[in-house]
């Protein structure tokens, strides 16, 4: 089926419409940006405007699924891309399973944050933020890494690119690391005592426990935040 009606391409302007729902971050310097890094390479009109067709959107969805999804940086992304291309094969859904059985439903395992290690300037294109907005990130204690980054600290950047959207600046947002601050004192006042049981299992109870706390933590932040802002609406 051709892209468009009157030809079998997009422009980039068209390709940016056509993943702006499912990756709303999407932006033509960065689409721009992932050419320059050699990751897409759409042909070109002989006016010099770019050609995407289905299997350049296929691959860019494919790279921008694997930054928001599993938070990895380029080098890694390219190495995905060129096994892709070693087999011959199209880029697959990052959500989909590598080798799904047949007729299973079940999901993708999430991806430990703390696997992703990037440097500044990865964590800057990934995100989208300015070295100012990192550095403000930083100076308000909101980003952990220093030099070199995790995913959670891919997280929270991503998040604070949309809340600046708002209008909001890094000296707003340190409110959320107080929060996290008091309810990490919290969890630990729990999990403490199980961590120095002389148990091999231990240190998996704990993890297990923390983890179980974060997210009924989490249910009842955002049930309690979502009552308060229904008085407003």
């Amino acid at each position: 089926m051709p892209l468009s009606r009157s030809r079998d391409y997009l422009s980039i302007g068209e390709v940016l419409e056509s993943v702006k729902e499912e990756f709303p971050d999407i932006s033509i310097s960065k689409i721009r940006f992932l050419e320059s890094e050699g990751l897409i390479s759409p042909e070109r009109t002989g006016s010099g405007y770019r050609k995407f067709f289905e299997g350049d959107l296929a691959r860019l969805r494919y790279i921008l699924g694997l930054q928001r999804d599993q938070f990895l940086p380029l080098r890694v992304i390219r190495e995905r891309l060129e096994q892709v291309e070693a087999n011959g094969g199209v880029p697959p859904s990052p959500e989909a399973p590598a080798n799904p059985a047949a007729g299973s439903t079940a999901a993708p395992p999430t991806p430990s944050t703390t696997d992703v290690q990037l440097s500044r300037q990865e964590l800057s294109e990934a995100s989208g933020l300015s070295e100012r907005d990192l550095a403000g990130l930083q100076d308000f204690g909101l980003l952990a890494g220093n030099g070199v980054y995790d995913g959670n600290d891919l997280v929270v950047a991503t998040a604070a690119r949309r809340l600046f959207d708002y209008g909001l600046e890094p000296r707003h947002l340190r409110i959320y690391r107080q929060w996290a601050e008091r309810e990490a004192a919290f969890i630990e006042q729990i999990v403490g005592p199980v961590t120095k049981r002389r148990k091999p299992q231990a240190q998996e109870e704990a993890a297990q426990t923390s983890a179980e706390l974060m997210d009924l933590s989490r249910r009842l932040r955002e049930a309690l935040l979502r009552s308060h802002l229904q008085q407003l609406l």
